[in-house]
């Protein structure tokens, strides 16, 4: 088998063999019993359970022992492909049946494969198991655009943009184990960041959506509508105040409507709130404020698009070890704005608008980040992100991660302060 499994994939089990003798012992009981069971059952159900009992041990340890086969580390070797890695393989076969005839060479062989062993066993592996503990933000690799997870207790999290791809952005989910979505915010309605929205409804129960009173404009003109996809559980409420309720207007945490309206999302009607500034939420360990736009001005743009991007939601999130400003897709005249009215500074950036040229030097310096995180598609053809814009935060020093090279970025708490930890499905380049 081994022979084949080379030819065809060009790897080298290293685990096969005792997997395969662990689970051997197994094999037999699982197949003449699970076969003499189905015999059974059409004239004697009763009988049938109590031979499907045995058998679904000895199955429940065939799986056991190829799940810990499947997890364990330095368990594959890197070996040629098609008929030169057969024929190494047979080289490498002759060679060792060589050497272990000597019995001093078979103890330094099984020396040598203990240790390696005990090794693999105890050292940690060098892949990080994904989520990282104690995450706080995850921006997904969703390609070319925005989608952020924040973290919001057990099983729950805040969603700041859907990407493109509802796949990608329910994978990105699903990793993390949220099964809660207490409040979207969709920055503005473009398809990188609200295209994905289906992949967050897919099996959630989703609380309020938040939007701008740009999005809104844009959508009673007849711009990006959502389309049903036939979503079957109904919308949930936010939690009680304080939880992503709105307080009365006057409190710390007012959000200026004390009423949301509803809206379709993706087929679904679903309690929609408008950002204005000062709207503040808190969840789990995260507390979230909003700090632009205002819909009484938003800045202009060349085109249509800059207007909706200088539109977006801004976002301040903090936590007990620091905080996060996330840029939606703001460019140079939005920027320059936040910086005359004054912005507070986080200590990670989302870097607005996957790193375009379109940023204010003033407004990145301003932030005061020590680490900026930006979401953009490997190879895509707007040129980003910018070399002027990864030279300006190089100089500010400020370290830039990309979901393009580094797959999915996550914010995490470490001794007390923030880190960046990548998920690292590519190599940095």
């Amino acid at each position: 088998m081994t022979p084949v499994l080379v030819l065809m994939s060009g790897d080298l089990s290293l685990i096969a063999v005792p997997a395969n003798l662990l689970a051997c012992p197994a094999v037999a009981p699982a197949t003449i019993l699970g076969f003499a069971a189905a015999l059974v059952a059409p004239v004697w159900p009763d009988a049938a359970q109590w031979l499907v009992m045995p058998a679904g041990y000895a199955v429940g340890w065939i799986v056991s022992v190829a799940r810990w086969a499947a997890q364990a580390p330095l368990t594959h070797l890197p070996w040629p492909g098609g008929m030169l890695g057969v024929a190494l393989l047979a080289v490498a076969v002759v060679v060792a049946a060589l050497v272990l005839r000597r019995p001093t060479w078979r103890r330094v062989v099984l020396v040598a494969s203990g240790a390696a062993l005990a090794a693999a066993v105890v050292v940690p592996p060098i892949a990080a198991p994904w989520p990282p503990p104690r995450w706080l933000l995850v921006a997904c690799d969703v390609g070319q655009g925005d989608g952020l997870v924040i973290a919001a207790g057990s099983g729950r999290g805040v969603v700041v943009d859907t990407g493109p791809d509802p796949v990608a952005m329910d994978r990105c989910l699903r990793d993390l184990g949220v099964r809660e979505v207490p409040l979207v915010v969709l920055t503005h309605p473009h398809a990188d960041h609200i295209g994905g929205l289906r992949g967050v409804l897919r099996g959630r129960s989703v609380g309020a959506v938040v939007v701008s009173a740009a999005h809104q404009t844009h959508r009673a003109k007849g711009g990006w509508e959502y389309r049903s996809h036939g979503a079957q559980d109904g919308p949930v409420p936010p939690d009680g105040p304080g939880e992503g309720q709105a307080a009365p207007s006057g409190q710390a945490s007012a959000s200026g409507h004390e009423r949301p309206g509803t809206a379709p999302h993706d087929g679904r009607q679903l309690p929609e709130w408008v950002a204005t500034p000062g709207a503040r939420w808190r969840f789990g360990p995260s507390e979230l404020t909003v700090v632009a736009p205002s819909p009484s001005s938003v800045a202009a743009g060349p085109g249509e698009g800059s207007v909706l991007n200088n539109a977006s939601i801004v976002l301040h999130v903090r936590w007990a070890a620091g905080s996060a400003l996330l840029g939606g897709d703001i460019e140079t005249e939005a920027q320059t704005d936040l910086v005359r009215q004054g912005m507070p500074k986080a200590d990670v950036l989302k870097v607005p608008h996957h790193g375009s040229g379109r940023q204010d030097p003033e407004f990145l310096a301003a932030v005061g980040a020590r680490a900026a995180l930006i979401s953009v598609g490997a190879d895509n053809g707007y040129g980003h992100p910018a070399v002027d814009t990864l030279t300006a935060l190089h100089r500010l020093g400020v370290r830039a991660h990309r979901t393009d090279r580094s797959g999915d970025l996550a914010i995490v708490e470490r001794d007390g302060s923030l880190a960046v930890v990548s998920r690292g499905v590519r190599e940095e380049r």
